[in-house]
């Protein structure tokens, strides 16, 4: 009989975590273990992608209603639901007055997980799992839900980023076997705030299939939304409409690119509230080179068909795009935020800028306008394995 493993993940939007559990499960051997994955809302364009050989458990109510608007679930009948949620943003801003800070999102996700966690049924029904995993936080359902020999959970964050409540996501935290870090950087911020749990760490860097990818980058299609202009160079970023990504700032790169002469069309597929980039759009009169996709359920041609991709994030756990980005052979800049050097070899196999709009836009206009440099790049890409498929085998061992 082979082992048996379950995963969890809230929902399967377009996402580098989403994209990273992908990677995961493609490189899972259905030959060796049986995978069921547990998703809170089957919601998400990443949803059909999902392996055949994996199973697919049943959406149950009470924990599709997690993270979905408050009055939809009141209106389904979930009122038990709605008010452990409303409890929990009362104790979560209560706790962020005492303290005279901002709210932030991870702060938010544990009060609402503590919250919630008596409303959810048993997992157990399913039996006893060789290996369990909670691949994003907060981390409770894994913990409190599931039967399972022993138990991993994973760190995509960097820790010296964001304001936490320590107690309260160490309880979560500490109840685990293991604790999966994507990266040595990841590793030292999140051991910097949980001291006591380094003796959990252990490091499974982000799994990525590059046939899965390169597949996916030749799907034929109508991508004429980024259309190949004679002398334009075609810059590509990818990510969700949030703080840590900093597409906001993108508008004023843009136009210091464009008073360095460089003709360009900067593309950019994501979604969520885009506020701040419209107003600096506005601002620095940029709509004619800093164009929004939208959400695309299939990236991959976009990367191919690009000339540089970047990422002029504030932080990142470990950039999946990036990764994907030179998969595809694409000549990448980022910007130095703390796990940066984790990422690429500054100058070998991408450029790290500084994190200044002004110092962004030059060292894009410098590759730019260096092929020479962009050819030694992708050479060098062309000879290395960027998925870390063989990281699976850290799964296995857990077995």
């Amino acid at each position: 009989m082979k082992p048996r493993i379950f995963i969890n993940i809230h929902y399967l939007e377009i996402g580098g975590a989403e994209r990273a559990l992908l990677g995961l499960l493609c490189a899972l051997d259905p030959e060796k273990v049986d995978i069921d994955l547990f998703v809170n809302q089957h919601t998400g364009e990443f949803m059909p992608l999902i392996p055949k050989y994996v199973n697919l458990l049943p959406e149950i109510a009470e924990y599709s209603c997690i993270e979905r608007p408050i009055k939809d679930i009141v209106l389904e009948g979930h009122i038990g639901m709605a008010i452990r949620r409303v409890v929990a943003k009362m104790r979560h801003s209560r706790y962020l007055r005492s303290l005279k800070i901002k709210a932030h999102d991870a702060s938010i996700f544990q009060y609402v997980a503590n919250a919630v966690s008596g409303g959810l049924p048993s997992l157990e029904r399913y039996g006893e799992y060789d290996l369990a995993i909670s691949f994003l936080q907060p981390h409770n359902i894994v913990l409190e839900k599931v039967k399972a020999k022993r138990k991993i959970c994973w760190i995509h964050t960097d820790y010296s980023t964001i304001s936490i409540n320590h107690d309260l996501e160490l309880l979560v935290w500490d109840g685990y076997d293991y604790v999966a870090s994507i990266s040595d950087e990841c590793t030292k911020a999140f051991v910097s705030t949980f001291p006591e749990l380094g003796r959990k760490i252990l490091l499974v860097e982000n799994i990525l299939s590059s046939t899965f990818v390169r597949q996916q980058s030749d799907i034929e299609g109508d991508y004429s939304d980024m259309p190949r202009e004679e002398g334009v160079t075609n810059i590509l970023s990818i990510g969700r409409f949030c703080t840590p990504k900093h597409f906001e700032a993108i508008p004023q790169i843009c136009a210091e690119m464009e008073r360095l002469g460089l003709e360009f069309r900067w593309y950019i597929i994501g979604y969520g509230d885009d506020t701040l980039i419209q107003q600096a759009l506005d601002k620095y009169q940029m709509r004619h080179r800093m164009i929004l996709l939208g959400k695309k359920t299939n990236p991959y041609p976009y990367i191919k068909a690009c000339d540089i991709y970047a990422q002029p994030s504030i932080y990142e756990g470990k950039s999946v795009t990036v990764r994907e980005a030179q998969i595809l052979h694409k000549p990448v800049v980022i910007t130095n935020y703390p796990t940066a050097k984790s990422q690429i070899s500054d100058g070998v196999d991408g450029i790290i800028v500084p994190l200044d709009e002004v110092e962004t836009a030059k060292g894009i206009v410098a590759l730019a306008n260096d092929k020479q440099k962009q050819d030694t790049i992708v050479e060098y890409l062309k000879s290395h394995d960027y998925s870390n498929e063989a990281e699976v085998e850290k799964i296995y061992a857990l077995i």
